[in-house]
């Protein structure tokens, strides 16, 4: 899933490096003080679940958990991802530094469209139906950033295309698994913490009407 440095053309190493930064800026912009610790949580099992490398042409095949991400982070998934990549760059040379705003982006933005398209629906159903839903969204992101990788690498040369078209097939077991451990997840947060689901800009919203009620109480305490 990650593209390895000398890979790209220049022109889509700068695209992917300017599109990047404006994912980095909204997710910090959307990022709720109460989130940041689930934040740190995602982003070390991004770092984590993606360790363990298969090799595949030029990319590899691993385990993202980037569907969750998306799900509790929304855009906020763009820095707790790209803190896992750069971290990944740096220690174990997975990916490449010149490539990071690339990976960033094929990775991330699908996060954050799984986020947008089931997150409204799974805070709203029981957590049997929500948990079908977050496979949904667990396997999405996978799909989508093998095509994005694809695209990555028609866009750098037609030498790449036979590369493009197997990273995609050889991504659908990782679907798969994603899939069903993000539906297990959903579950276990419908179950437990379901306000982990509630978007950061509703989240923004209630920290102020929160603190005010305390405050409020405070004052008539006292």
């Amino acid at each position: 899933m990650h593209i390895v440095d000398g890979a790209l053309a220049p022109e889509v190493l700068i695209g992917g490096g300017v599109l990047a930064v404006a994912g980095l800026g909204l997710g910090l912009r959307k990022l709720p003080i109460d989130k940041i610790p689930a934040t740190g949580v995602l982003s070390a099992t991004f770092f984590v679940a993606s360790l363990i490398h298969v090799p595949v042409g030029p990319s590899s095949v691993h385990l993202i958990m980037s569907g969750l991400a998306g799900l509790v982070l929304g855009w906020t998934a763009f820095p707790a991802l790209f803190v896992g990549l750069l971290l990944q760059a740096i220690f174990f040379g997975f990916g490449g530094l010149t490539v990071l705003g690339v990976n960033t982006v094929n990775i991330a933005f699908p996060a954050v469209i799984a986020g947008l398209l089931f997150r409204s629906v799974i805070s709203r159903s029981n957590p049997k139906v929500a948990a079908i839903w977050g496979g949904f969204a667990g396997a999405l992101p996978i799909a989508l950033t093998t095509i994005f990788v694809a695209i990555s690498l028609g866009l750098s040369g037609d030498a790449f295309i036979p590369a493009a078209k197997l990273v995609f097939f050889a991504h659908i077991p990782v679907m798969v698994v994603e899939g069903l451990i993000s539906a297990a997840a959903v579950y276990l947060i419908m179950k437990v913490k379901p306000q982990l689901l509630t978007s950061n800009d509703e989240a923004t919203e209630f920290v102020p009407t929160e603190v005010a009620i305390s405050t409020a109480g405070e004052a008539n305490n006292g």
